[in-house]
């Protein structure tokens, strides 16, 4: 990793799907030098092409004492610290005995690192690691999102004093051109759920289509994303003595591509997440026109209808489609608010460039 004498931005992040195309989206429109990137995670599974600006986290014991002593140089050097989630537990406790480099650090929240407060630890280790978080998240000069819900809820549970900048994030937040793929059948396509995180609620959702079983229909879950084993092949399970062969699990991962002609071809999506989750699905699926069904007790349900955006609370899910003046109005809004141009001026405005 090079260092530079120009004013540095640390990222800091465990490795996701979003990181390798936000890389490549700040290498095509911002100076790359000014950046340095500390990733975590496998690289194997989220791919990335090789910099001088970016240090891949060696699992060898030399690679580990190496870190041990650049990593907090690199803290110090920064002059912004980029946290990309509060997931990654070595960042976590450098920062807790480091509190003075929390006034310059920004907090990206992904959703699970905020939503982690509901979880009801009953391990030490992970006891000890939420008290360091909530020392951390009180004192963090910066909080990023563009779900003004997700700061007050930091503000409740954590008391987080930080500034707010919103801000979309990820080119995966972005409204995307995506030609309609002619559909296979006149059947209505549901898609629930974007993974196979539990939180996704995916049995509840089957159960509210019930009424429906009958009807002219498909029912595409996506399970090829987090959660685990066991709880796949309980909605798997479910989903195939409710539906038959109506029920269609993706188990398989998609690119992305692949997955976006995928949702070109949905008509209702349902998403019964009882938090912050799956924005990327919800925003590209309002960009193409579709009915997206959420609950309306979850922070994206006000940011959303805020903007005059039409989405559907899922209590009184039905599978009527959505109204053609409807779809072209959320298709318009979509469009200019999470646009690539608006993501480029709100990183501007974080990176102070």
């Amino acid at each position: 990793m090079t260092y530079g004498t120009l004013p540095m931005i640390l990222h800091i992040s465990m490795l996701d799907k979003f990181i390798p195309p936000f890389i490549l989206f700040l290498d095509e429109h911002f100076d790359l030098s000014q950046h340095r990137f500390w990733l975590a995670g496998d690289r194997e599974l989220y791919p990335y092409s090789d910099s001088p600006y970016i240090y891949q986290e060696n699992n060898t014991l030399i690679g580990r004492v190496k870190e041990f002593f650049l990593l907090p140089v690199l803290l110090h050097r920064a002059d912004k610290i980029m946290l990309h989630g509060l997931f990654y537990p070595k960042i976590i406790i450098l920062l807790f005995f480091m509190p003075w480099l929390l006034k310059k650090s920004y907090w990206i929240i992904w959703g699970g690192d905020l939503y982690a407060y509901q979880q009801k630890e009953k391990v030490l280790k992970r006891k000890v690691r939420e008290a360091l978080r909530h020392f951390i998240i009180q004192r963090i000069g910066h909080l990023v999102t563009y779900i003004e819900g997700d700061v007050d809820l930091a503000r409740k549970w954590y008391g987080a004093t930080g500034e707010y900048h919103e801000c979309i994030a990820y080119p995966s937040n972005i409204y995307k051109e995506q030609a309609i793929i002619k559909k296979e059948s006149n059947a209505i396509n549901i898609q629930i759920g974007n993974s196979a995180d539990p939180s996704n609620n995916h049995i509840e959702a089957l159960e509210k289509l019930l009424p429906y079983k009958e009807s002219n229909i498909f029912i595409y879950v996506p399970l090829s994303y987090s959660g685990n084993q066991h709880y796949i092949q309980d909605v798997i399970r479910q989903g195939e003595q409710w539906f038959g062969n109506k029920f269609k699990p993706i188990t398989y991962f998609m690119p992305p591509d692949k997955y976006n002609e995928f949702l070109s071809k949905i008509d209702i999506a349902v998403f019964n997440h009882n938090r912050q989750q799956a924005m990327g699905n919800i925003i590209t699926l309002l960009g193409l026109g579709k009915k997206v069904y959420l609950r309306s007790d979850i922070t994206p349900w006000p940011m959303l209808t805020s903007k005059e955006i039409a989405i559907y609370d899922i209590s009184a899910l039905n599978i009527s489609l959505i109204d053609d003046n409807i779809k072209e109005k959320n298709k318009y809004i979509i469009k200019s608010r999470f646009s690539k141009e608006e993501l480029k001026y709100q990183l501007k405005e974080l990176y102070g460039v």
